[in-house]
């Protein structure tokens, strides 16, 4: 197979031994690549143990205030600069099997053949204890009255999904071309979410590889804002944290992606943080929790 250009694009923050690790299992990959790495503000030396054993990882700096979508706009950005034919999306948590960029550039070239060029590669990812799948790709909920996504558990064959969590994303240049960069009205979440969602806006299409693609911990519930153990105060502040829900860029989100009742939708993480639930599976947009492996 011909070995295809792909920027790789990755943010970090006070991960060293997590990020290196990621590293480490990329650099397995049979395939070309150039990696483009934002190193948010690490304090731990992730940005010196980067350089002393992978060089060729191009470093940006960030100070310590962007957060995911920041951090990947901002690698996005740079990679941008130059055409590659592919642009893949992995989080430094993400340990991939050696074999991962090859099966994603084969089906993205199987989906070409049959006339689905402008397609984006989702890739699944499993607990490395449990075995149990963690993120993915995601669909809009069949149930008219629910706004969710839930999880699309990965299966044996090619998948039609209508959103991803940006864990491991292959994203082809004629896609890049039509939906840009990351939107900064995001900071941490739903930058992904919005991503795949204005992709299919403008006539793209996501699907979901098969298997595995690497592992990958899931958030704990314990201490988050669906966490019952928690005050209702308490819940309602993290609901409205960078990382979940914050105001402005949740109306954003729903207002462009939940139709002419997305007001009523907008308050449906605040109402749920403020009766408790017990997993992230309540939340709109994240993952159901899959209660097995199939």
């Amino acid at each position: 197979m011909k070995k295809a250009q792909i920027a790789v694009i990755m943010t970090c923050h006070n991960r060293r031994t997590i990020t290196l690790s990621c590293l480490q299992a990329l650099y397995k990959q049979d395939v070309s690549f150039d990696i483009y790495l934002t190193d948010d503000g690490s304090s731990d030396g992730t940005d010196e143990a980067i350089k002393a054993n992978y060089p060729d990882v191009k470093i940006l700096k960030g100070n310590g205030s962007l957060f995911w979508v920041g951090g990947m706009r901002l690698a996005f950005a740079e990679a941008l600069q130059r055409d590659y034919e592919y642009y893949l999306w992995l989080n430094d948590d993400t340990t991939l099997e050696s074999d991962t960029l090859e099966r994603l550039l084969n089906i993205h070239q199987y989906l070409c053949a049959n006339s689905h060029a402008d397609s984006i590669i989702v890739g699944s990812t499993k607990d490395p204890k449990t075995g149990k799948p963690t993120y993915g790709g995601a669909v809009k909920s069949k149930r008219w009255y629910s706004n969710k996504f839930e999880f699309l558990e990965p299966s044996n064959h090619l998948q039609e999904c209508d959103t991803m969590y940006g864990n491991c994303v292959l994203i082809p240049l004629s896609v890049v071309t039509k939906v840009g960069n990351i939107d900064a009205a995001f900071i941490h979440s739903l930058g992904d979410l919005d991503y795949g969602l204005r992709a299919q806006k403008l006539g793209c299409s996501m699907w979901l590889a098969p298997g595995y693609v690497g592992t990958c911990s899931q958030n704990s519930v314990r201490g988050s804002w669906v966490d019952k153990n928690l005050s209702v105060l308490e819940r309602l502040k993290k609901v409205t944290h960078i990382k979940n829900f914050p105001v402005r860029a949740w109306t954003i989100f729903t207002y462009r992606h939940s139709g002419s009742f997305w007001f009523l939708y907008w308050f449906l993480p605040y109402i749920r943080a403020m009766i408790g639930y017990k997993n992230l599976s309540s939340s709109p947009t994240f993952c159901e929790e899959v209660k097995s492996v199939g």
